[in-house]
């Protein structure tokens, strides 16, 4: 996770950005003040629930959406991390090579895939931001945007061994989401997403049908809770098990019987993040998981393999 200390909606990706708001507050100052707060609010509950955060800090005045690091880069079971092109020109800044570095310390890092070089052909894929994978039956998903170049998301399905999964699903604006991570989450035992927001009936049903043959529930949102950003959600692994992790708008907007679903299997966890979803993200977007094996050498393996920020999605 990156500590923002200079938060701000971002300018260049708010023409295509249908969750992105503006601020009623005009001293940016302050609202880089809250979300700071927010920020840290967020680490200490996600390490009291005995999530273990490498957390880093962003100083820098020209990376407005640095808070949400799971679109550049992404960790994968078999050892390899993977550099995402970005859409935004200021959005390009944000990839570090002190966290790279840092996971090849920690953790088994056997290869860098890096992908970031499609910018210069106008090629994008914004991380797990523009795609949503399950694990579980090896299938990612991929609703096409100016941020998800379906080219590119199939060669990295063929890379990664996923079956692609494109389909389309519209905002209140009838455009295409920015981002399929704000629309679904999946989980181990359930699958959060908005039904009434993809028009073709056949690919609803199939994503129903794909999701369903894992035993999954489905917790079907309607377009008003995804855009409390129910839908951008991550289940994490703590000490204590399974832990669903959302922010307090997503929480609030949720039934009682959504609710009910996912407590048979997971712990909810609401983080109060209300200043940084003004920049069109949520909890999900500000968590990049980690999926790479611990460094066998450290004394810490025990603790990595129990507290670590293993995500389901």
């Amino acid at each position: 996770m990156i500590r923002p200390h200079h938060f701000n909606p971002n300018p260049e990706t708010l023409a295509d950005n249908g969750f992105q708001a503006l601020s009623n507050d005009t001293n940016g100052t302050n609202l880089s003040n809250r979300a700071y707060m927010e920020f840290t609010q967020a680490v200490e509950l996600l390490k009291n629930s005995g999530i273990n955060v490498h957390l880093f800090e962003d100083e820098s005045h020209n990376t407005p959406d640095s808070v949400f690091p799971n679109n550049w880069f992404s960790t994968h079971p078999e050892g390899k991390v993977v550099l995402y092109p970005m859409y935004a020109p200021n959005r390009r800044k944000e990839r570090r090579s002190d966290i790279v570095e840092m996971l090849k310390c920690e953790y088994e890092v056997c290869e860098i895939v890096d992908y970031s070089g499609s910018e210069h052909d106008d090629l994008y894929l914004e991380g797990t931001g523009a795609m949503v994978i399950d694990h579980l039956e090896r299938v990612a998903y991929m609703i096409p945007s100016n941020r998800a170049n379906p080219a590119l998301f199939e060669r990295f399905c063929r890379q990664f061994n996923y079956e692609p999964f494109v389909f389309s699903a519209l905002d209140l604006n009838d455009i295409p989401i920015y981002h399929t991570n704000v629309f679904m989450s999946i989980c181990s035992d359930f699958a959060v997403l908005s039904l009434q927001m993809i028009p073709d009936l056949t690919q609803r049903d199939n994503i129903v049908r794909n999701l369903s043959r894992s035993g999954r529930d489905i917790i079907d949102l309607s377009a008003e809770q995804v855009y409390q950003f129910a839908g951008n959600c991550i289940e994490l692994t703590g000490n204590t098990g399974k832990i669903l992790v959302l922010s307090r708008s997503a929480f609030n907007s949720l039934t009682q019987d959504q609710i009910a679903t996912i407590e048979k299997s997971a712990v909810l966890l609401p983080l109060s993040v209300e200043t940084i979803e003004l920049a069109g993200g949520s909890v999900r977007c500000m968590i990049a998981g980690i999926h790479l094996p611990p460094t066998k050498d450290k004394t810490s393996f025990t603790h990595l393999e129990q507290g670590v920020a293993h995500d389901n999605c």
